[in-house]
């Protein structure tokens, strides 16, 4: 196999990252919103060649918050917003998984759930990634990790929980973003001046 048989691909969080994480465990897809740049930062990063990858933590269902189909709800609004943007996601992987939660089997721990590596193997497995060339985008600490583990190029974004866990103290976290970024949007831009 090539390097040229891998692709590129940004890993993404979902609240705070490409949504507002205003409203906590988000069971009802009326309330789902996304920000207001949410697309034109799509368009561009996939105008860079990137496969976009959702990859986020649901211990609502582990804490019995909702269930599997009002999760799917509220993604099927957030590809519907996502398409009048005129942008779309290569792929929307979850963990349900919190080892305090109250459901079984979900209460658990398990390598799905930032920062464990499980959604990342799973999109290595379906689309051949390639770390070196690829990002993690997040809020948390969890999603720096996450990107760090999977050497990921790694960005913080200030926008939802970003600005307090900035505060802190990233100098502390075990695994440091390599870049911080106001918005998706302005990482997109870091990353569109980062392209060879």
């Amino acid at each position: 196999m090539t390097a040229k048989s891998f692709n590129k691909a940004v890993f993404l969080d979902r609240d705070g990252c490409i949504s507002p994480d205003k409203f906590g465990y988000i069971s009802d897809p009326a309330g789902y919103e996304l920000y207001p740049y949410t697309g034109e930062a799509l368009r561009l990063l996939k105008s860079l060649g990137y496969l976009l990858i959702l990859v986020t933590n649901q211990s609502g269902i582990a804490r019995g918050y909702f269930d599997f189909p009002q999760l799917e709800k509220v993604h099927a609004k957030l590809r519907d917003l996502l398409a009048a943007e005129g942008a779309k996601l290569d792929a929307i992987y979850f963990s349900p998984y919190l080892k305090e939660g109250i459901v079984e089997p979900y209460n658990i721990a398990h390598e799905d759930r930032k920062p464990g590596l499980g959604m990342f193997r799973r999109a290595q497995r379906e689309f051949r990634i390639d770390p070196a060339a690829s990002w993690m985008i997040g809020d948390r600490e969890t999603d720096i990790a996450f990107g760090k583990k999977a050497q990921l190029k790694s960005i913080l974004l200030l926008s939802g929980n970003g600005a307090q866990e900035m505060l802190s103290g990233p100098w502390n976290w075990e695994y440091r973003p390599d870049f911080m970024a106001e918005s998706l949007l302005t990482a997109a831009k870091l990353i569109e001046l980062m392209q060879p």
